[in-house]
């Protein structure tokens, strides 16, 4: 289990064993034993002042089609450090490394370039943090775009590690019920957003989404869809590349 996995894992725990769910699964062998490590904030390397705002689109290919994510202006450092990778094309040839149907898939680890098979993969970073931007209007919908991050009290994310939410379909008792424990409020696009498409709103206001697919929604199915390994990999590598749109 890689350090980027302990608290969403924690966060679906305590999510499935609600008393809204009847339906309660056990967790799998491979997510569990999970060592939690702390991270040293280090001064980030983006710079916010040179970054258009213009540019909030990026293309994320792969040999299961093409997504088109668009970058939230109200999570500003986010969306620059992201374009930054982009444009220093970082993401060329990194992996999807953990993929879990029905959750999410995650990439971005700069180890996974070169990584020989089974090799388990979710350590790798960038050296620096981005602080946490909250917004109580994004949220963990099918197809957002989010960033991993350590348990650190900060909830710092990743300088370099994303996932895209596939999830389930929730309730209005699942939805009451995170509304109770933790104070969150959806609105009615929100509950029917959850209700008809899916998601994972048990992440929300936890990790910082800063970002959507706009298209090629089905991708995230495709691979979602792989099979994996112990440690969520999947077994026949799934590389991605990324660049920036122009806006029309």
């Amino acid at each position: 289990m890689n350090r980027f996995s302990t608290l969403i894992l924690l966060m679906a725990a305590l999510f499935f064993v609600s008393p809204a769910n009847a339906q309660v699964k056990k967790k799998s062998p491979a997510k569990k034993g999970v060592v939690k490590k702390k991270t040293h904030r280090v001064k980030p390397v983006y710079d916010t002042t040179v970054i258009a705002e213009s540019f909030t689109r990026v293309k994320i290919s792969t040999e299961f089609g093409d997504m088109v994510v668009r970058l939230y202006n109200k999570t500003p450092k986010h969306r620059d450090n992201f374009i930054k990778l982009v444009t220093e094309h970082f993401y060329d040839s990194l992996l999807f490394h953990r993929v879990i149907n029905g959750f999410m898939v995650q990439g971005g680890d700069p180890q996974s370039k070169y990584a020989p098979q089974g090799q388990m993969l979710g350590n790798g970073d960038v050296g620096y943090t981005i602080p946490a931007e909250f917004d109580s209007t994004l949220y963990h919908k099918k197809g957002a775009l989010c960033a991993a991050r350590t348990n650190n009290p900060e909830k710092a994310s990743s300088g370099c590690q994303f996932y895209i939410v596939q999830g389930k379909k929730s309730s209005d008792g699942e939805l009451d019920n995170l509304q109770l424990q933790r104070g969150i409020h959806y609105s009615p696009a929100q509950r029917m957003t959850y209700k008809m498409n899916g998601g994972t709103p048990f992440l929300d206001m936890n990790y910082t989404v800063f970002g959507e697919v706009e298209t090629g929604m089905e991708v995230i199915d495709k691979i979602a869809l792989s099979q994996t390994d112990g440690s969520n990999r999947p077994v026949t590598d799934i590389r991605m590349r990324m660049e920036i749109l122009e806006q029309p």
